[in-house]
């Protein structure tokens, strides 16, 4: 999993608060800090660095997003994942990005650049290094929206998906679901360069949407991860474990 950073390293042009943010929301995401894990403004500001201000800040724009859950004289919480946001993020996706599919031009360059993507993953998948992979998961979607014209779009999809984002880290827990994924990445490049987009299309959605069943899966091995309504307790079964 991440490896744990002991601090925020300089970052000129963000703020102690926006810097804050990101690596908070960052190790939610990576799993670091896991669904139904408990924070303490005073743990966090200390490992971190800095003041209690910009983590309180920081964890209430968290709570905007969804990411944290705060119960009054129980205290705040990682929330657990939330399948009803990710079906919406899902939806967004799969519609923005198949959408951008009609208007990708193959040309060999675009599609050689994809295709390094996928030899970067499988190297990933060698390594086993899963923070990498994830990294190089959304260069792929991010190139494919750039080749379709509509590099921007990136930011809806990106700012509307850490729900998401949470649910495929858990499923790349699971040690052969990387190369499933290249896999499916592969098939999506192997019909563009074939400017088959009915295919292309195909291909995408059916990646897309194979969340839904690494969620069914995770989910009945882990349902304390996610959420039912109530207030979370803290994970006694680190991310580790469920490998």
């Amino acid at each position: 999993m991440a490896t744990k950073n002991p601090g925020i390293e300089p970052a000129p042009r963000l703020s102690v608060r926006d810097r804050t943010l990101d690596v908070l929301r960052r190790r939610i995401i990576s799993l670091e800090l896991p669904p139904g894990a408990p924070l303490s403004e005073n743990e966090l500001a200390q490992e971190l660095g800095v003041s209690r201000t910009p983590v309180r800040e920081s964890l209430i724009l968290l709570r905007e997003e969804g990411l944290i859950q705060v119960f009054p004289q129980i205290g705040s919480f990682v929330s657990l994942v939330d399948l009803e946001r990710v079906a919406q993020a899902q939806f967004i996706r799969e519609a923005i990005e198949c959408a951008s599919l009609a208007d990708v031009v193959p040309d060999p360059e675009g599609v050689s650049g994809l295709r390094e993507i996928l030899q970067a993953q499988w190297d990933a998948e060698g390594a086993g290094d899963i923070d990498q992979f994830f990294r190089l998961d959304e260069d792929f979607h991010r190139e494919l929206l750039q080749l379709a014209g509509h590099g921007a779009a990136w930011n809806a999809v990106n700012s509307a998906k850490a729900h998401l984002d949470r649910a495929r880290r858990l499923s790349l827990i699971d040690s052969g679901h990387v190369s499933t994924l290249i896999k499916q990445h592969t098939a999506v490049v192997d019909a563009l360069a074939d400017e088959d987009r009915a295919a292309a299309d195909a291909s995408l959605r059916l990646h897309l949407r194979g969340v839904f069943k690494d969620i069914e899966r995770i989910q009945g091995a882990t349902p304390e991860l996610f959420s039912d309504g109530s207030a979370p307790r803290a994970s006694r079964r680190s991310v580790a474990r469920l490998a």
